[in-house]
Formats: C-alpha cells, structure tokens, sequence
C-alpha cells in the first residue's frame, strides 16, 4: 500500500528552507562586507605587569575561592584571545567561574625591537618578572603554572632551568617536546636552513610565513569549512563562532628571528628528548622540573600530535604527574563543546587538587 505525503509536514520543511535561505543570504552579505564580525576577548582584565611587548593581565573576579592564582602562559606564535574567544566559548571565563585567581602573560606582536630575543629571555627574564608580579598583586607565595602550546615549552623552561621557583602545579596543554614528530618541522626545510632568508625587515619571520606553514599542514581545512559554513550559513550562532574562530587562526604574529634559529636546532637535534638543551649557559634537564605535573593533549591533535607531546611525562622528574589525552584537535582542547566537556573539566579539577580552598 502506498503512503500518502503530508502535505502539511512538507509544506513546513519547504517553508523552513524558505526561511533558511533568506538567513543565509543576509549572513553572506554581513559576511562580505565584515559588518558581523563578533567581538573577541571581552573578559574584563588589567595589566598588572609589562615589559616590551609583553604584558601580564589579571582577569577579574569577585568569586576568588582558591590560592593560589593561576599563571597562563601563551604561544609566542599566535594571539591569546583564542583563550578568551567569545563569551559563553572562554577557557578564561570557565576557569573564572571556577574560583580561580587567573593571570596571562601575552607576548603580544613583536616587532623589530624583539628580533633578538631568544629562550633565554623569556624563560630566564619575562617568566620570573611575571611570576614575582603575580605573586606581588596577589599576596600569594606560589603559583599554579600552565603553558599552551610553545607557551609549555617556555614554561617547560623555566621551571628547568630554575628549580627554586615557587611553582604549585605545573599543567602543559598541547605541548611538543619530541620534535621529531612535529609536523612543523618541515617548515624549516633542514638543519642547515639558513633562516636568515625567511626574515623580514624587521629580523623577524613575518606572520604571513608564519600563516601559510600552518595551513598547509591541513591544506584542505579552508575547503571543508567553508562547506560546513555554507550548510549552516542560516545559523547566526555558528556563524558567530565560525568567523570568531577562522579570524583567530589567520591573525598570526611575527616570530623574532632569534628565536626561529633556536627553534631550528631544536628541531632537528630534538635536545628537550636528548637532554642537550642548553639556555644561558647551562644544560637543561627537564627531570628538574618536579612539581605536580599535568599534560593534556589531543588525539586528533594535527599540529602538536600525541607523539611529539606524550614522552614529557617520561622525561620530567615530577613524582605525582598524569596524562590526559583527550578526544579533540589542537584548539579543540581549549575552544568549543568538545573543550567545555572533555577538557577544561579534568584541568579545573587538577587544579582544585593541588590549591587551597579558600575560607
């Protein structure tokens, strides 16, 4: 027997297609003319601290129910407002609604001025400088630390090469240190790259270069997007998300062409798994870092995968240290549902284990 059609029920979907197009054309418009572009980073913060480019920011919070405060250190690659990407989608908003007294210390865009930086200076200077000026707005003796992405590798650094620091926890999201396996590393061509010829005016390689070596480790990502935005192009939430997102992952900033020679050597003698690194002089040993430790990454992590991040936990000294992979890609673990439900919880909860409630 043959079914009838409803005509009522596919009167509706027609009308909801109808309806759908009509959004998606008046999203496409706001698009192309950049009049919906959403406003990113709006937790409201101070800067506590500053040096260069370098500035250290205290988000506020009126609900503080654990000591002590939280510093964030950031890439050096990219911008921190991937962190604080849109209200109701913030790792910072999520931690702040925890009870933690949260700090980030943002390295900003360098410029000619920082050409010359190199590990030394942000893991011997802008770190300390950072931690003591944390420690001093707060009134606490300690800090609870945690680097993201080649912020980890900083933070990884610092507490390496200064043991006597007054770390609490240290917690690393989406961090390398085989670099073997980085994906990255093909940026560099070889060990003997003369990165000289990929700087610009400034000593610097320039964010564009920067930008292109991360696209092209998915160099089909910009298709299917637009694909999944076209399909939902009607939705003005994942609209909002997609460009708040997209505009994030192509505002890239210069990296100080110091630095990028370290990284080639990094890279290719793979010295944080060889125990070879040297900083100020001195051989760095990550089995000095020995504070209750915390790695998180993704499995489906494209830029930091799991074999370049996982043997941390081997080569720290730490003698209460966990491992959390979970599901997500690189900014998955901080941005987005997959975060808010597979990340960001197991992190408050470390954090909530080693601090103390507050009366």
């Amino acid at each position: 027997m043959a079914l009838i059609p409803d005509p009522r029920g596919l009167a509706d979907r027609v009308r909801e297609e109808i309806e759908r197009n009509a959004l998606r054309a008046r999203n496409g418009i706001k698009m192309a003319v950049g009049a919906s572009a959403p406003p990113t980073g709006v937790t409201p913060r101070d800067q506590v601290w500053g040096d260069g480019r370098a500035r250290l920011f205290r988000y506020r919070n009126d609900d503080v129910r654990y000591r002590p405060p939280l510093l964030i250190v950031f890439s050096i690659v990219s911008r921190a407002y991937i962190l604080d990407l849109s209200p109701g989608n913030s790792f910072i908003e999520k931690l702040l609604g925890a009870g933690f007294d949260v700090y980030l210390l943002d390295w900003g865009e360098p410029d000619e001025r920082d050409a010359r930086n190199r590990f030394e200076y942000y893991a011997d200077a802008a770190i300390p400088a950072a931690v003591r000026a944390v420690r001093a707005s707060s009134g606490s003796d300690e800090v609870n630390l945690l680097g993201y992405c080649f912020g980890g590798v900083l933070t990884l650094l610092y507490s390496a090469h200064h043991p006597e620091s007054p770390i609490r926890s240290h917690t690393v999201v989406a961090c390398p240190v085989d670099f073997e396996h980085l994906p990255m590393r093909d940026f560099f061509g070889g060990p003997d790259t003369d990165v000289e010829e990929m700087l610009g005016d400034d000593g610097n390689i320039p964010p564009g270069v920067v930008f292109s070596a991360f696209k092209n480790l998915r160099p089909t990502a910009n298709v299917t997007g637009y694909v999944d935005l076209l399909d939902r192009l009607w939705n003005d939430d994942y609209v909002a998300a997609y460009q708040a997102m997209n505009g994030w992952a192509s505002d890239h900033v210069p990296l100080p062409g110091a630095v990028a020679v370290q990284m080639r050597d990094l890279l290719f003698q793979n010295s944080l798994v060889e125990g070879s690194m040297v900083l100020g002089g001195d051989r760095i040993s990550l089995a000095d870092v020995t504070e209750p430790f915390l790695a998180v990454l993704g499995a489906k992590d494209h830029i930091v995968p799991p074999e370049a991040a996982r043997p941390v936990l081997d080569l720290v000294g730490s003698a209460e240290k966990t491992e959390l992979c979970l599901p997500g890609g690189h900014i998955g673990l901080v941005v987005g549902r997959s975060a808010a439900k597979n990340t960001i919880p197991p992190i408050i909860e470390f954090l909530r284990n080693t601090s103390e409630a507050m009366e």
